[in-house]
C-alpha cells in the first residue's frame, strides 16, 4: 500500500528527479505544495509552463531568452570586442550584477567532465570557436569555475580551440575571498592569490 494519495506520489517523484532535491526535500516541497492556497499552486505551474513555452536559449550566446536573441546580444550598447566565456546562463547575471563588465557572453551550457560523459562536442566550444571567426572579438575571458571541470575546460578552449586565433585569451583571476582568513584558506586557493598578487 502506498504510503500518500498517488498525486502526491508523482508531484514527490518528479520534484526528486530535479538537481539538488533528494527524497526529503521533494517530500517537504511537496507537503509545502499541498498547504499552500490553491492560487498560489496555480502561480507556480503557471509560472513553469510559461518558461517551457516562452523561453529558449539565445541563437547567438545560448544565454536564456524569450525569442532568437537574448537581451544581452540585442544591445547595440555592449563592447564586441571582448567576449566572456562562461558555463551557464546563471554566470551571466553574477557577472552582471558586479556592473564591471559590458562585453559580450558566451555560454558553454556546462562543462568537459569526463565521469558524467559530457565531452567538447557535448558543449558549445565549436559555436565558440565559429563566433571568434566571424566576430571582431580581441580578447576572450575564460569564466569557468574554478574547480577541476572549470580548469579542465578552460584549459581545452585555450590550447585546442583559442589557439589558432591572433588574440588574447585570459583566465579570471581567484584567490583569496574579501574578509576571509588565511588560516581558513586551502592550498590551491593560497596558491592562486600568491601567483595573481599586484603591486600596492
Amino acid at each position: 500500500m502506498a504510503a500518500y494519495a498517488k498525486p502526491v506520489e508523482i508531484l514527490i517523484d518528479e520534484l526528486g528527479r530535479l538537481p539538488g532535491i533528494g527524497p526529503k526535500s521533494a517530500q517537504r516541497i511537496a507537503f509545502h505544495v499541498l498547504k499552500t492556497d490553491k492560487v498560489d499552486a496555480q502561480r507556480l505551474a503557471d509560472a513553469l509552463i510559461a518558461v517551457k513555452d516562452k523561453v529558449s536559449f539565445c541563437e547567438r550566446c545560448f544565454n536564456v531568452a524569450e525569442g532568437t536573441e537574448c537581451e544581452i546580444c540585442g544591445d547595440d550598447r555592449r563592447d564586441d570586442t571582448v567576449l566572456c566565456v562562461v558555463e551557464e546562463p546563471k554566470d551571466i547575471a553574477a557577472m552582471e550584477k558586479t556592473g564591471a563588465f559590458r562585453g559580450r557572453y558566451h555560454v558553454l551550457l556546462g562543462n568537459i567532465n569526463p565521469l558524467e560523459g559530457i565531452g567538447p562536442e557535448q558543449l558549445k566550444i565549436r559555436e565558440l570557436a565559429l563566433r571568434v571567426a566571424s566576430e571582431p572579438i580581441d580578447e576572450v575571458i575564460l569564466a569557468t569555475n574554478p574547480n577541476i571541470e572549470g580548469e579542465t575546460t578552460a584549459a581545452f578552449i585555450s590550447s585546442k580551440i583559442l589557439a589558432p586565433f591572433e588574440i588574447t585569451v585570459t583566465r579570471l583571476a581567484s584567490g583569496l575571498p574579501v574578509g576571509g582568513d588565511l588560516e581558513y584558506a586551502d592550498e590551491l586557493t593560497l596558491g592562486r592569490a600568491l601567483e595573481g598578487r599586484r603591486s600596492v
